[in-house]
This record gives C-alpha cells, sequence and structure tokens, in this order.
C-alpha cells in the first residue's frame, strides 16, 4: 500500500462521473462541489448527460448552468459502455471493419466535441478501441486516422482539444502508440493525450512519474487512480502499488492546467463515499485547494 502524498494545492481535482451512476447528474455535481472537487469527469451516457436522446442543446446548457452556480469546470468523457449498442461492450469503435459503424462512433465524438465547447469544458477524452480480430495493425491505425481526423475537424472549429488515452487492450495502448498515431497524423494541433496514471504502472515501461514527464507537451486530460502492475484494474487509493507523491509532484512540475480525474467506473456502488475519501487522499485535510 502506497503512503498518503503530501498535500498537492496546484492540481485541479475532478472525479469521473462513471463512478457515480447511482446518483442523478445534479446530485452528483452538487457532491463534488461540496467536497471540494474543482471539477467533473463528465461521461455522456444515458443516465446522465445522454448524447443520443432529444433536446441535447438544451440539457447542455442546463448542465452548462448548473456548473456555473457550482463553481465545477469539466472534461467531457465518451467511455460509457454500452451508450451506442446495447449488446457490445464500447462497440462499434473507431476501428469497426463496418464503415457505417465506425460512422456512428466518429458521430458520437464530433457530438461530444458540440457538447464540450458548450459546457466550456478543456478537452473531449476518447480512445482508439480493440483491434478487430483479423484486422492487421496498419489497417487498423489507417482506419482510426481516417475516422479521428474528420473529429480533429470539429474540435479545431469548437477549440476544444481532443485526448486520446491509452488503454490497456486497446490499438493504442502505450505512450509510444500515441506518438506513432500523432505522427502519422501529422502532429495536428488539437490532438492531445488523456494520461492515465493506473494504466502507466499497469503497463509502461518507465514509472509513472517517468511517464508524466514524458508525456507533459501534450498532456490535455489526466485520470488518476491506484493500480497494481500488469493488472488493469482501476483501485482506490491505497489498495495498489502507486507511489503517489512522485506522480503529484511531476504533475505538478509539469504546469498542466487541466482537470485530474479521479477514474473508479466499477465502484459506483459506493461513490459518494469513494468521492470523500479520494480528495482526503490527494488533498489532506488543511491543503489549499487550487
Amino acid at each position: 500500500m502506497s503512503p498518503a502524498p503530501a498535500p498537492a494545492p496546484h492540481l485541479r481535482l475532478g472525479y469521473g462521473t462513471n463512478g457515480l451512476t447511482d446518483l442523478r447528474l445534479d446530485d452528483a455535481l452538487a457532491l463534488l462541489a461540496d467536497l471540494g472537487y474543482d471539477g467533473v469527469g463528465l461521461t455522456l451516457d444515458h443516465m446522465h448527460l445522454d448524447p443520443l436522446a432529444p433536446d441535447l442543446a438544451a440539457r447542455t446548457g442546463r448542465v452548462a448552468m448548473r456548473l456555473g452556480e457550482l463553481g465545477l469546470t469539466a472534461t467531457v468523457e465518451t467511455g460509457a459502455r454500452y451508450v451506442l449498442d446495447p449488446r457490445r461492450k464500447h462497440g462499434p469503435s473507431l476501428l469497426d471493419p463496418d464503415p457505417d459503424a465506425r460512422a456512428a462512433r466518429t458521430r458520437l465524438l464530433i457530438t461530444a466535441v458540440r457538447v464540450a465547447a458548450d459546457l466550456g469544458a478543456h478537452a473531449v477524452h476518447c480512445f482508439s478501441g480493440i483491434t478487430p480480430p483479423g484486422t492487421d495493425p496498419d489497417t487498423a491505425f489507417k482506419r482510426l486516422e481516417e475516422a479521428l481526423l474528420q473529429v480533429l475537424d470539429a474540435a479545431a472549429a469548437a477549440g476544444v482539444p481532443v485526448a486520446i488515452e491509452p488503454e490497456p487492450g486497446h490499438l493504442v495502448e502505450v505512450l509510444a502508440d500515441f506518438h506513432h498515431l500523432r505522427t502519422c497524423l501529422g502532429n495536428p494541433a488539437p490532438l492531445g493525450l488523456t494520461l492515465d496514471i493506473g494504466h502507466c504502472q499497469c503497463l509502461e515501461p518507465a514509472p509513472p512519474a517517468d511517464c508524466i514527464r514524458e508525456a507533459a507537451p501534450w498532456l490535455r486530460h489526466v485520470q488518476i487512480e491506484d493500480m497494481r502492475r500488469g493488472v488493469h484494474e482501476h483501485l482506490p487509493f491505497g489498495d495498489g502499488e502507486i507511489d503517489f507523491p512522485p506522480v503529484l509532484d511531476a504533475l505538478a512540475a509539469t504546469g498542466y492546467q487541466g482537470l485530474t480525474v479521479v477514474e473508479l467506473p466499477r465502484h459506483s456502488h459506493a461513490g459518494p463515499e469513494l468521492a470523500r475519501a479520494s480528495i482526503e487522499y490527494l488533498r489532506p485535510k488543511g491543503a489549499p485547494a487550487s
């Protein structure tokens, strides 16, 4: 078990709504504000801000107003498990063999960009998806590039960066894959990185703090939780192997201005208590907020 970190007053902390799915969105936002969070990682999903239901612009406007009332900022996250297909987790993806299926995911991400702009969010999070069986890596990357170019065009017009997350088991799995992707795309300005600290512990060859320093120029969104080496399981702080003081020091040293969002998507049954425990761990009593 890692020790509790020293106070990290320079980090703007958020909590992901995918870890508060048993709460109404308004109740979740009020909870986070009461606990002292700076913002929220808002996953577009049916139980909160449904990207496919009618009157999205009006509903987004109401959420934007509520965020303003509570003094919260946001990142828009797109990792909902079944928002597009009730039978396929995270399906369809940007790598789907069916062009119409890929287009559905692309449309969702473009919608997320518009929602982010309306919310004043600082980034849109996304991921590549798992390479379909029988698909070679070159073909998978070509599909990803073609789809992302459309999303990046929308992001450039909206002034909101797209932050792709290296995800265990996905085509873009580690930082090296992100660098390959951005190079293939010609280093477009709207393309940034979501760095999940637990994923660094899980898969990257370097320690998480070194990953942060390497990723700093492209860092647009950060997710944080505890994790063990080689096991993709998001854990409450103190239940894994991460040494957090160097991680928080490295984040602060980058000058990163976005949210650092606690990511515990399988713990909604204990969401309110874990939201409290998480901010107390990351920002001990007496430490000033950002």
